[in-house]
């Protein structure tokens, strides 16, 4: 989920001369003709599938989809990024726009891939999509809904990741001598004994997406969902310069003194903090789950986790899905169909999602075995306590801006949360 920026304006801008912008449609049909480009000396049903899943917990649950379409006598060749998503996409939209086209790539549910998918450089899964049933099977329906353009589909979803969780090390808050909190204020509270004993209360990764994810959490634990959409959904200025958002600011204000001394990079450092004890939690998506799950521990017994951080248990249908690019080989577009057929098969659903962390996109498999905190995940989603994810609500600009504004905030403790706010709310103001 995790750093955006728009890629295709970039290009845009790049290859302009004169003043004047290349016509990205004319771009996008020299391009086409290109894509029938050997992708090596592979076989025709091997498929290039790029994304950046590199964790431990990540790769676990990639082994599982590739387990699952090589059966199908296909081969997986597996094209992993290594870092945040961030690294990883202005590298497969190169590659895309440029004619070195991957079989499938993965991006976040929402609007990251919307550009390529309109300069025609991406297929049109409509036909699979149909013959499968995905509108009768995948929940909730807006996961599809993003994966639509001029009522045609064009991605397969694969999971729902939700950001609003708080992760706890049972241990770190023994060793300071105080009970594990059952709410953001609580955490708040304790941070004080955890520092004393030596403990980073807040592990917060430096990447911005990190930082933003946090900050977007805050707002739908504080604010409550109704605010959350008025500000990322409607687009509403003044309710993000107003009193609801003011108080999100000064609980983002309490996040950053408290992740002071974390001293890492990536989100499964900072999660590996808290797994050893060296942190007392972390705001982090449900990905997460899958590092504890690596490290042998137990929900429940090893660490906690509150969803809504305890204040509201509303979750976002946010996640990752996989779009195909457009290729001349039919060999290689066949098996992109049986690529996506697969990503939604119901016993891939439950092996990947168990590994990942992350919920099922279908509503009609049977997760048994999902620990407590996916089991309480499932619940919320059951309820329909739900918000979009902010991917499926922004476009990647505003998107950039805003992690770009959280990055600096967290670092810069000169910056005051009412001059962020501030910002915040002429990012909103702008925001398409």
């Amino acid at each position: 989920m995790r750093g955006n920026i728009d890629w295709l304006k970039f290009f845009r801008q790049r290859f302009s001369e004169g003043g004047e912008l290349m016509n990205i449609r004319l771009m996008a049909a020299a391009l086409c003709a290109s894509v029938a480009l050997p992708l090596g000396a592979a076989h025709a049903t091997d498929l290039e599938v790029t994304h950046w899943w590199t964790s431990g917990g990540e790769a676990a649950a990639v082994a599982e989809l590739a387990k699952a379409f090589d059966a199908t006598g296909n081969k997986w060749v597996d094209g992993a990024i290594a870092g945040s998503g961030g690294t990883a996409r202005p590298i497969m939209v190169s590659r895309i726009t440029g004619g070195d086209p991957m079989g499938a790539t993965q991006f976040n549910h929402g609007r990251q891939a919307e550009e390529l998918v309109q300069a025609g450089l991406m297929r049109d899964l409509t036909d699979v999509a149909t013959a499968e049933h995905w509108k009768d099977i995948i929940r909730p329906a807006s996961l599809l809904d993003s994966c639509t353009i001029d009522g045609k589909i064009y991605c397969a979803p694969v999971n729902i990741h939700s950001w609003q969780w708080l992760w706890l090390s049972n241990a770190a808050f023994k060793k300071a001598g105080v009970d594990v909190p059952k709410n953001w204020d609580e955490f708040v509270a304790a941070a004080p004994a955890l520092e004393k004993a030596g403990i980073v209360p807040l592990a917060v990764g430096g990447q911005p997406w990190q930082a933003a994810g946090a900050f977007d959490t805050l707002m739908v634990a504080i604010a409550g969902k109704d605010t959350f959409n008025k500000v990322f959904k409607d687009k509403d200025a003044d309710v993000a310069a107003g009193p609801e958002i003011a108080k999100v600011f000064k609980a983002a204000d309490d996040a950053r003194k408290m992740s002071k001394g974390s001293n890492v990079q990536d989100w499964n450092q900072a999660t590996n903090l808290v797994i050893t004890g060296k942190a007392g939690g972390q705001i982090m998506g449900d990905w997460a789950q899958g590092e504890f799950a690596l490290a042998g521990q137990k929900a429940g017994t090893d660490y906690t986790c509150l969803p809504g951080l305890g204040v509201n248990e509303i979750i976002s249908t946010g996640g990752d899905a996989f779009y195909f690019p457009l290729l001349k080989d039919e060999a290689k577009s066949k098996a992109q169909d049986v690529l996506a057929k697969t990503l939604l098969d119901p016993k891939t659903q439950v092996a990947f999602n168990l590994k990942k962390g992350s919920l099922p996109v279908r509503g009609d498999v049977d997760l048994e075995a999902a620990n407590d905190c996916m089991k309480k995940g499932l619940e919320i989603l059951k309820k329909g306590n739900i918000v979009e994810g902010t991917d499926q609500l922004l476009s990647a600009d505003s998107q950039k801006q805003k992690e770009d504004l959280f990055s600096e905030f967290f670092a810069n403790a000169s910056m005051t949360p009412e001059d962020a706010q501030k910002r915040f709310a002429e990012i909103i103001g702008s925001a398409d």
